[in-house]
């Protein structure tokens, strides 16, 4: 298989922060739009590009929380969204389609971890509705800003989970297979990858790219909060006391670092005419190889395994997750 998981030597490493790779870059007159923008590798990421220039834009389920995180963040705005609602993706899209501006990056941020089992009022598992198909809907609707950019990123943050689980199409939201919190989370963010593969060989004809991206493990975010301290500490993420364990090169980081890839992959002109890549420590992450064992959490090991599953970047694999997701949504993509 062909790929692209080429790494460029990007001169970056595990440890670069946010505000490392944003140095330089001018954001002035560009919009930004990041879900998930008000708490975690989130807020860091709405932080920096602020702080670069652009406007940004949080959709958000909660508003007065939203309100109080970036209330010290100048040119930042909030607006309504649930990505299990396809309602409010819809309304929240028109807006901002009505005010005829272009969109020059929308980071797909949000998203939720190891969860219970759940579905949402179609019937959907939470974790493929609220990782993938939420944002699929909202790439989709906002498609005719980004296009009217002339040169835009969209940004799927993705996770080393990834190794968890292929995309399973037969059965996505688990109606006939036991539920597996795991295998549920690795198949959606697997399906991030995917989505950044097709989005980027539609749309770089308009000047759309796409990249997806493991940002590390970061304890604090809120992303873990279905995780026991017990199940943390046996991943290696917290100590005896309860404490972050910070090993960069063990892809154990800060907030800080956490977000260097996010916004490096939306700003960095190292990516220029570039993408349907999946990165990692601020550069294309290497082509890994298919695992051939079981994940188990307290086998923390395979954590600092650099690469992406092949199975994550395979073409055909990635138009049938394009398919799915329109059959899902009811909508077509049409590019």
């Amino acid at each position: 298989m062909t790929t692209k998981q080429t790494p460029i030597g990007s001169g970056y490493g595990a440890s670069a922060t946010a505000e490392d790779v944003i140095n330089g870059i001018d954001l002035s007159g560009k919009t930004a739009i990041v879900t998930g923008g008000y708490s975690g590798l989130g807020l860091e990421t709405v932080r920096v590009l602020s702080s670069a220039g652009a406007r940004v834009i949080v959709p958000t389920r909660d508003h007065n929380k939203a309100k109080t995180a970036l209330k010290d963040i100048n040119g930042v705005e909030t607006e309504l969204m649930d990505l299990l609602d396809p309602d409010s993706i819809n309304a929240f899209a028109d807006k901002f389609l009505v005010s005829g501006q272009p969109l020059h990056i929308l980071v797909n941020n949000a998203g939720i971890m190891a969860a219970p089992l759940s579905r949402d009022s179609r019937g959907y598992e939470s974790q493929f509705a609220t990782n993938h198909l939420g944002h699929f809907q909202l790439v989709a609707r906002l498609w005719p800003a980004l296009r009217q950019a002339n040169g835009a990123r969209v940004v799927s943050v993705s996770s080393w989970g990834h190794h968890f689980s292929p995309v399973v199409f037969d059965d996505p939201h688990f109606d006939r297979r036991d539920y597996d919190r795991w295998g549920a989370y690795g198949q959606s963010k697997t399906a991030n990858i995917l989505f950044a593969v097709a989005l980027d060989k539609r749309g770089q004809a308009d000047g759309v790219r796409a990249f997806s991206l493991h940002p590390g493990s970061i304890v604090g975010t809120g992303l873990e909060k279905h995780l026991s301290e017990k199940e943390l500490r046996a991943a290696g993420v917290i100590d005896e006391h309860g404490q972050p364990v910070l090993d960069p090169t063990k892809n154990l980081k800060t907030v800080g670092q956490g977000a260097a890839t996010s916004v490096w992959c939306a700003t960095s002109p190292q990516l220029n005419n570039m993408g349907g890549v999946y990165c990692e420590n601020c550069d294309i992450a290497p082509l890994g190889q298919d695992a051939d064992s079981e994940f188990h959490l307290d086998n923390n090991s395979t954590l600092t395994d650099s690469g992406v599953m092949p199975y994550a970047v395979n073409s055909e694999a990635a138009e049938q997750l394009w398919s799915l997701s329109e059959q899902l949504l009811g909508l077509k993509f049409t590019i």
